[in-house]
């Protein structure tokens, strides 16, 4: 499963710069937001072996087990809902790419 998700984060993040370079940067953050949940649900299956059935279970996980990345993804995840009804501006695009990529890093991908 750990492999699995690596492999899915690797693919859906080079997706995401494509998308980026293209200026499509509505779904390039959507895109982005798909990384930061995997690679979340990574940090969670490698402590509690299971991985979230939804965002909400997601958040509840997060908020018990690594309070400082709830605390992150609940600053950021208005944004994510903005996607599905707003035009995402390139500025708000690369605060995503880079917090995905700060996430990234932290989980040691």
């Amino acid at each position: 499963m750990e492999e699995e998700l690596k492999n899915q984060i690797h693919l859906i993040l080079r997706s995401a710069n494509m998308v980026f370079e293209s200026k499509d940067h509505t779904s390039a953050t959507i895109l982005y937001f798909k990384v930061i949940f995997i690679t979340l649900d990574l940090l969670l299956y490698r402590k509690k072996k299971i991985t979230p059935k939804d965002h909400t279970e997601r958040f509840r996980m997060l908020e018990k087990e690594f309070p400082e990345e709830y605390t992150l993804l609940d600053k950021y995840f208005q944004i994510y809902r903005d996607t599905y009804s707003l035009t995402i501006d390139i500025k708000t695009c690369e605060e995503i790419k880079k917090y995905a990529t700060k996430t990234i890093t932290r989980v040691g991908i």
